[in-house]
């Protein structure tokens, strides 16, 4: 078993080669794109960025570290079982670094929408310390493990209750994102705003898909913004998505706007489909708060007083999927 202050090692180790962006880690990126088209390179390369300044510098480790009390040396490590979702590049990454940076064993049933990368960088540690391969190992069935996290849609949910129930768990269900406008918004948060909607192609639990907006709002200055990801359209799979979106609109005689990048549609629902972009007006600020503070499909606000426009897909270490604190999970095992 590795010591505390050599796991540290280990992961700062990993977050700068992440960042030397060596040509082993840009063809892996590169694979990654071949075996899943939603996972653009400058995507992957966003993602690996992301993780290497947020949760891998040493800082970071040891306040993390010293704030759950880890010890040098687990006395009695836990096997636990990690399901990840495959919605964006290296998603899982963060549960299967606070199991091994608490001193536990992880046994991985990763997506097979997100087969390369995270493969590409345990391998990168074994490499560096042979002993990670008896720490970290992937399986089909995770079977035997004494604890699991598992992240999922709310059908899969179900069974992993089913299975998982009896035993300590943290399972995660659908979630997604949404902003607050007022209205004051200036053209740089517009701007920052765009990739909170598109980055990813909207298709992480941090990406806004509602919009809440004061009556009267103006959404030309907004369309502007997001033309910078009008090559989206170039995208095959993306396209698809909004040619059929906008087909189910106008077949329903339905009013949408759109800058030939995303469509904007006047509804209630938190989630929209990919391409679309679901807005509702407001005339009461304090109402749209409270009805957000008690919705538990939403994973984060952007918005004045709230997360800051354009971080939406930076999460700081403990912005716990969920709200669910996971190293408090892993170190009360």
């Amino acid at each position: 078993m590795l010591n505390l202050q050599h796991r540290i090692d280990l992961l700062v180790q990993l977050g700068e080669y992440i960042l030397e962006n060596t040509p082993d880690w840009q063809e892996a990126k590169h694979r990654a794109a071949l075996a899943n088209p939603w996972f653009l390179p400058e995507f992957s390369e966003l993602a690996g960025k992301a993780i290497a300044s947020e949760f891998l510098s040493r800082s970071a480790l040891e306040s993390i570290a010293a704030e759950y009390r880890i010890p040098d040396e687990m006395p009695a490590p836990k096997t636990i079982g990690i399901v990840m979702a495959g919605n964006i590049p290296m998603v899982g990454f963060h549960d299967w670094l606070c199991v091994f940076l608490a001193g536990h064993n992880a046994l991985i049933k990763p997506s097979s929408r997100d087969a390369v990368l995270f493969r590409f960088l345990l391998a990168k540690l074994y490499e560096w310390e042979i002993i990670i391969q008896n720490q970290t190992g992937f399986a089909e069935l995770l079977k035997g493990c004494d604890a699991y996290i598992a992240t999922g849609s709310d059908n899969s949910a179900r069974y992993f209750d089913y299975y998982f129930g009896k035993y300590p768990h943290i399972i995660r269900r659908n979630r997604s994102s949404v902003a607050l406008l007022d209205g004051t918004e200036s053209a740089v948060e517009l701007d920052q705003l765009a990739d909170d909607t598109h980055l990813y192609f909207g298709l992480g639990c941090r990406n806004v898909t509602k919009l809440y907006v004061p009556e009267g709002y103006s959404f030309e200055p907004l369309l502007n913004a997001m033309r910078k990801y009008n090559y989206f359209f170039e995208h095959p799979k993306y396209k698809n998505n909004y040619d059929y979106q906008l087909a189910i609109h106008l077949l329903n005689n339905q009013y949408y706007m759109t800058n030939g990048s995303v469509l904007l549609s006047e509804n209630e629902a938190i989630f929209s489909p990919i391409s679309q972009l679901n807005y509702s007006f407001y005339t009461d600020k304090q109402a749209v708060v409270e009805e957000l503070a008690s919705n538990n499909s939403i994973q984060c606000i952007v918005g004045h007083g709230y997360n800051a426009f354009g971080q939406a897909q930076v999460p700081r270490w403990k912005d716990y999927a969920d709200g669910v604190d996971t190293m408090t999970f892993l170190v009360t095992l």
